[in-house]
C-alpha cells in the first residue's frame, strides 16, 4: 500500500511521527507536511510563490519532505514528485488540538485530508481534542485508537470525494468510553478579535477568542469528545445546502 502522511503542524511534529508508525505496517509511507506549524490555513493553496522542498531527518528514519507551503500544497506536491504510479491512502494529522464542528473549514489537517479526497483517494484526519492551553496531549491515545480501527476505516464504503475526521478526547487510553459515528456540532467564537498595543504605543489586533461549544446537540461529534468518546465524521466537499437549493427554486420567479 502506498500511504502519504501530511498535516499542518510541521514534519517533526510529534503527532505525525505517531501516524508514521502506526501506517509504517500497512505499506511504504512518505511523510510530506509544511516545514513550520500552519495551523488555521483551510484549504489554502499556494500559486505566486515557488515551493520549495528538501528531505528531512525524521524519528523513525522515515522517508519525509518538508515543504515551505501548505497542507494542501503539500498533498498535490507528493501526488506528483512521490507517488507518480498512485497513491493508496492519505492521513493527516495527528492534529495537535480539535478539529470539531465548524472548526474543520478552518483546519489544515482537515484539508490535507479532503485534498486527497479531491484526487479521489481514501483520506482520513485525525485529531487530540485537548481544550485547555497547556494541557497534556495524549497522542499515545489517538495513536492506539489507529492501531485498533485503521482495519475497518480501510474497508468501509467512503463516498466519492468524501473523507473522514476523527476526533480522540486527550485523555488516558484507558479512560476513553468507546467510539460514535457522529455528525458535525457547533463551535463559534466570542471576542474573536482583541485590540492591544505595542511597547510603543502603536494599536494591533490579535484574533483568537473563546470557544463556545455547544454539547447538548444530540450526535454531534462536539458532544461525543465531550463525553470521553471518539468521534467518527464523514465529510463530503460538496457545500451545496440541497434543502434551501429546493426553497430557492421554489421561489425563483416563473
Amino acid at each position: 500500500m502506498q500511504i502519504l502522511l501530511t498535516n499542518d503542524d510541521g514534519v517533526r511534529a510529534p503527532g505525525l511521527h505517531a501516524l508514521a508508525r502506526v501506517a509504517a505496517a500497512y505499506g511504504r509511507v512518505v511523510l510530506c507536511a509544511p516545514d513550520r506549524e500552519k495551523s488555521a490555513c483551510g484549504r489554502g493553496m499556494t500559486l505566486r510563490d515557488p515551493l520549495r522542498v528538501r528531505k528531512a531527518d525524521v524519528e523513525g528514519g522515515y522517508e519525509a519532505y518538508e515543504v515551505n507551503g501548505l497542507p494542501v500544497d503539500c498533498v498535490n506536491l507528493a501526488m506528483t514528485e512521490y507517488f507518480p504510479k498512485g497513491c493508496d491512502l492519505v492521513l493527516s494529522g495527528i492534529n495537535n488540538g480539535p478539529n470539531l464542528g465548524w472548526d474543520v473549514t478552518y483546519s489544515g489537517t482537515v484539508a490535507g485530508a479532503l485534498e486527497g479526497a479531491v484526487n479521489g483517494i481514501r483520506s482520513i484526519a485525525i485529531s487530540v481534542a485537548a481544550y485547555v492551553e497547556m494541557a497534556p496531549l495524549h497522542y499515545e491515545s489517538a495513536e492506539n485508537w489507529l492501531k485498533e480501527w485503521l482495519p475497518w476505516l480501510l474497508k468501509v464504503p467512503f463516498r466519492e470525494h468524501g473523507a473522514i475526521s476523527v476526533n480522540v478526547p486527550s485523555i488516558a487510553w484507558t479512560e476513553i468510553r468507546g467510539t460514535k459515528i457522529t455528525k458535525m456540532g457547533t463551535r463559534i467564537y466570542e471576542d474573536r478579535v482583541e485590540r492591544r498595543s505595542d511597547p510603543w504605543g502603536r494599536e494591533y489586533f490579535w484574533q483568537g477568542g473563546t470557544v463556545v461549544m455547544d454539547s447538548s446537540q444530540e450526535g454531534t461529534d462536539v458532544q461525543a469528545v465531550n463525553d470521553g468518546y471518539v468521534s467518527i465524521t464523514p465529510l463530503r466537499l460538496d457545500w451545496t445546502d440541497h434543502e434551501h437549493l429546493s426553497d430557492l427554486r421554489r421561489a425563483f420567479p416563473k
